[in-house]
């Protein structure tokens, strides 16, 4: 760890008792800051909280005293997701006390240097294909941030020789004041998390965190085909290197239908790359940038790109049987995420959709079902989604009651060379916990076959 210095005797409260908040609390106390945590739930028969307590640390629980403040904290650290409309927050940021999240304690005692994944989708397979790149061209990446362990907990053990490779949300941005990274990628920006943040340019405003503390030695890689993002990036200090898919280009690095260019000259073919969609390939090329500007060698990055089928739930290749290919995307519970995913093939699609009803609607996948020619339809929106499918002129709608049936039908209603898919554009929480215990019963059920 570097500069720990700057927290010893600080008065810090943290808020929130989630994980991330716990990591902060213990890292904080380790490094001779006086902490207190106050979590808006109570404490009683909270595992996390008594050990933190054991450590000395007090722990007050059951809702936000409105004296608290008083206590004159130097700054806070609070768990990302609590909203900056919390009344505590709001009533500290009034009071001019810094307000953070956790990967600015990374950012500050980080002996590694950092790579910071953000943008609205993306993220998790960008940080995932970059992490693998540079650990087989041995660069000692350590992964951290949404996708791994706390960035904090990371940083406290990282080495001067090690890479921190870190996915950031604009909720963990927004709570940064020096966070730099030496490599930052801004993948793309969709509206998202509005209730959160306000609005989108409150929503692009917290992104661009990522890249605000570079100077001219560190890289900024950015999509180039999304104009939002193209202009907003202009002012910062950093050395700029675009990614886009439409054509070769001199700066940056770029894609045709047959190579990946780096500079403007031939460096890999498309052809090795296993995951598909054009979605894919735009973070096929950020984390090929960065994996570049870390120094990895291009036998480690075609290695990745020739082997890697997907994250988990994500766009993920689960296997092929009888002719038919077949792909988990749980984690598709918009209509933009399952958009993405039909336009990765050209091969016809039996698709399974539904899930959660929300009331959205369906109407922004119309375009893109012109290969679906199948369509199993669960959940609480599957009698809609099914009578929206025939809408678009998919010619056989079949409605299950559960993973299992839905497979099955979906199998017995393909064909060779078909594309079986699950895509639900819909949130799991009508049959699932989560959209990875959805995913993880169709891969349950798809591995009967």
């Amino acid at each position: 760890m570097k500069n720990t210095d700057q927290f010893i005797g600080k008065r810090v409260l943290v808020v929130g008792l989630a994980k991330s908040g716990v990591a902060a609390a213990g890292l904080l106390h380790r490094i001779g800051a006086a902490v207190v945590v106050n979590d808006a739930k109570s404490i009683e028969g909270n595992e996390e909280a008594a050990e933190l307590q054991k450590q000395g640390i007090e722990v007050i629980g059951g809702g936000h005293p409105s004296d608290l403040l008083d206590r004159g904290f130097d700054f806070i650290v609070k768990n990302p997701g609590i909203p900056y409309t919390n009344p505590l927050i709001a009533q500290a940021v009034s009071a001019n006390i810094p307000v953070w999240t956790e990967i600015e304690l990374a950012g500050r005692i980080s002996e590694a240097s950092i790579i910071a994944i953000t943008g609205s989708n993306g993220k998790t397979t960008t940080t995932t294909l970059l992490y693998h790149m540079l650990n087989i061209g041995k660069k000692k990446p350590l992964i951290a941030g949404n996708i791994g362990t706390v960035a904090c907990t990371v940083a406290e053990e990282a080495e001067a020789d090690e890479i921190m490779v870190l996915e950031a949300s604009s909720f963990q941005l927004a709570g940064t004041e020096s966070f730099k990274p030496h490599i930052a990628i801004f993948t793309n920006l969709y509206e998202a998390h509005l209730d959160y943040h306000g609005s989108l340019d409150e929503y692009l405003d917290a992104k661009l965190q990522v890249a605000r503390n570079q100077t001219d030695e560190d890289y900024l890689i950015f999509n180039q085909d999304q104009e939002a993002v193209d202009r907003s990036i202009s002012p910062m200090r950093s050395r700029k290197v675009p990614f886009t898919t439409l054509g070769k280009r001199e700066e940056g690095i770029s894609a045709d239908r047959e190579w990946i260019y780096w500079l403007g000259e031939p460096y890999i073919e498309t052809k090795i790359i296993k995951l598909p969609g054009r979605h894919n390939l735009e973070n096929i090329l950020a984390a090929v940038a960065a994996a570049i500007l870390s120094g990895c060698d291009k036998p480690s990055i075609e290695n990745v790109l020739s082997s890697f089928t997907g994250v988990r739930h994500r766009m993920q290749y689960v296997r092929e049987v009888h002719g038919r290919t077949i792909f988990n995307d749980s984690k598709a519970t918009n209509t933009l995420a399952t958009k993405s995913a039909l336009s990765s093939f050209k091969n016809p699609i039996v698709l399974l959709a539904g899930g959660l009803e929300r009331g959205h609607s369906f109407e922004e996948l119309r375009p893109f079902m012109v290969n679906v020619r199948v369509v199993v339809a669960i959940g609480e929106t599957a009698q809609r989604f099914a009578e929206f499918a025939a809408g678009c002129g998919v010619t056989e709608t079949i409605l299950a009651d559960d993973m299992e049936e839905a497979v099955k039908a979906a199998y017995e209603a393909s064909a060779e060379n078909d594309v079986i898919l699950l895509s639900p554009s819909c949130a799991s929480w009508d049959q699932y916990p989560n959209f990875e215990i959805r995913g993880d019963r169709f891969i349950e059920e798809v591995m009967k076959l």
